[in-house]
């Protein structure tokens, strides 16, 4: 009976067709290279492998020699535990069966060894003693494999970064220069082409591999996703769960437990049994929550907001616009969520609280980008890389980039090695992505959008642009102050009234105004008492100095009018100032401020 062909995960069938149709022989693995794959054997079962243990196997099937290879292991063979029966490893040359017993691997490495000798024998050449150790001795043995044409051969090369890592090519160290130059020139081999033979290269990302080869045309890169809800739930499926208890079904934790890898979550399922604790959605979340703060090595943050537009004082305007898109969100209305939001106004006008807010309104998971820049050549770039997959994961993401002119770079120069100019493009191509519409929001804020690179503020990537102010009436400061007294548990005397607050506050931002009434509340806390009266709260607008930055503060007002979006939410003193006015009084107060704004 004919062997069942086996179902492939989707890169793994690409990676198939792209070869047969002859399009390249030297494919570049990246992305989820590390976790388990699905290989179905003759019989139909599926069993969860590693990738290694995966193309050992996929390449087994068609090729009569697998080799493998990574910098801690080097060069080893195809052995019966990886694609076949040992004596596969005997088409390499004649030779005896191996002896009972012995280890696999090794009657493959020594098969291969032997099959080396014969060629170089044939070629003059002396034989080898063993195969290579010294990584810099590899792609010799690679390349005597690739253009063997006795056989049909494959050869994975596993953390290939380690050969040909990223940099200016110049300044890299001569046997990596060379690793490079003989990998760009295995790809336009035409006799490698021309053959049934194959390279793979795995990279975990394409940003630590050298740009000569990560967009070389001759190699067909492919990226290994992230496991989708159906590939998490056929795996939940194999899994043996005695011992497990589970509070939700299977279909409910393949469902939440978007964004974390197989392995992460078999890791979860043995910490459940070991622990003797319940899964439930509280608990997978804040075990995904670590898991992905892990993997991520600090460069996000998964925020789990805990309050809505409820406990936002104040702001009316703002809080209606992002009601309508957060209604458009969760009813799967796609047309009507913008690509991309920008909060912009002067520090302490709420615009992260706001943000947290909307998370929570919306639905989407909410990750805040963290310290991702990095001062180590390409480290920045892959940082960028492994969030932007963890997000596609997820999906339905709101990405929330607070101080966006620090965090990405400036537009003005650059004296970072072109750091922020890659990494800006980058951003503007995940940005630009029609397929994220409606599935993955990203909230920029910051209060000098004017050092922000302006195409990335354009229309497609930032569809609309908040701006905040300082509240503008004495009932928009009470309705700020009464939110403050909720948030911080603060207990008001019977003769205590928040209006007092309102009235003496005129011209501070939402920030100070609750700083009033934290001072307040320390006020009684330092008399014993538990309650804040009317004279605490007197003496505490007294008391609490307001920014006396005015003239920044005035700068930072104005670019947040010049940079809104929608006229209906500006404040009724800006409805009627033209274009010219506002940038004229831009320009005045940049030459007052002088190399501060620069």
């Amino acid at each position: 009976m004919a062997e069942r062909p086996p179902t492939l995960p989707a890169w793994a069938d690409a990676l198939r067709t792209r070869y047969l149709a002859g399009e390249s022989s030297l494919f570049l693995l990246h992305g989820n290279v590390r976790d388990l794959q699905p290989w179905t054997d003759p019989t139909g079962v599926t069993r969860w492998v590693p990738l290694r243990t995966f193309l050992a196997r996929f390449l087994g099937r068609t090729k009569d020699r697998v080799v493998t290879w990574s910098a801690s292991e080097g060069l080893s063979a195809m052995g019966g535990d990886a694609g076949g029966p040992p004596g596969e490893a005997l088409r390499w040359g004649a030779g005896p069966p191996p002896p009972p017993n012995q280890d696999p691997a090794r009657v493959a490495e020594t098969a291969l060894l032997r099959h080396l000798n014969t060629r170089r024998l044939f070629r003059g050449e002396p034989e080898r003693a063993e195969l290579p150790t010294r990584t810099n001795d590899v792609l010799s043995v690679v390349e005597e494999v690739l253009t063997d044409p006795t056989g049909r051969s494959a050869v994975v090369l596993d953390y290939v970064e380690t050969l040909a890592p990223t940099g200016a090519f110049a300044h890299l160290i001569e046997s990596d220069r060379a690793n490079i130059v003989t990998l760009q020139r295995l790809g336009g081999d035409p006799t490698l082409l021309a053959s049934d033979n194959l390279l793979l290269l795995v990279t975990e990302s394409l940003t630590d591999l050298t740009p000569r080869l990560a967009a070389s045309p001759h190699v067909a890169a492919l990226e290994v996703p992230y496991p989708d809800e159906a590939t998490r739930r056929a795996f939940l499926g194999a899994q043996d769960l005695v011992g497990v208890q589970l509070a939700i079904d299977l279909d409910a934790l393949a469902r939440i437990a978007a964004g974390l890898t197989l392995t992460q979550l078999r890791g979860v399922l043995r910490m459940a049994r070991q622990g003797g604790t319940a899964l439930d959605f509280a608990a997978i979340n804040a075990r995904k929550k670590a898991l992905i703060e892990q993997s991520c090595a600090g460069l996000v943050e998964l925020v789990a907001p805990e309050h809505g537009f409820d406990a936002v004082g104040g702001m009316e305007g703002v809080k209606e616009e992002l009601l309508r898109v957060a209604v458009a969100i969760r009813a799967g209305e796609r047309g009507r969520v913008p690509m991309g939001l920008l909060f912009v106004g002067p520090m302490g006008t709420g615009k992260t609280y706001v943000a947290e807010a909307f998370a929570r309104e919306s639905g989407l998971t909410c990750l805040k980008l963290k310290g991702f820049r990095d001062r180590w050549v390409g480290s920045t770039e892959a940082n960028l890389e492994r969030v932007l997959g963890l997000i596609d994961a997820l999906g339905y993401v709101l990405l929330v980039i607070d101080e966006a002119d620090r965090s990405l770079g400036g537009s003005s120069g650059d004296t970072d090695g072109g750091t922020s100019s890659r990494v800006i493009a980058r951003l503007k191509e995940f940005m630009s992505d029609t397929r994220h519409r409606g599935r993955v929001l990203v909230v920029m804020m910051t209060n000098r959008p004017d050092k922000i690179d302006a195409d990335i503020k354009r229309p497609g990537r930032l569809d609309v642009k908040i701006p905040f102010f300082f509240p503008e009436s004495e009932g928009e400061r009470t309705a700020i102050a009464q939110a403050a007294v909720r948030k911080a548990g603060v207990q008001l005397a019977e003769d205590a009234n928040v209006a007092v607050v309102a009235r003496g506050t005129a011209g501070r931002s939402a920030a100070e105004v609750e700083a009033v009434i934290l001072a307040a509340a320390n006020f009684a806390a330092w008399d014993d008492r538990s309650a804040v009266t009317l004279s605490d709260l007197d003496y505490a607008v007294q008391d609490v100095i307001p920014s006396r930055d005015t003239r920044m503060l005035a700068y930072m007002e104005l670019l947040a009018v010049f940079e809104a979006s929608s006229r209906r939410m500006l404040p009724p003193r800006y409805l009627a100032m033209p274009t010219d006015e506002v940038q004229a009084r831009l320009d005045s107060l940049r030459a007052h401020l002088g190399a501060r704004v620069a």
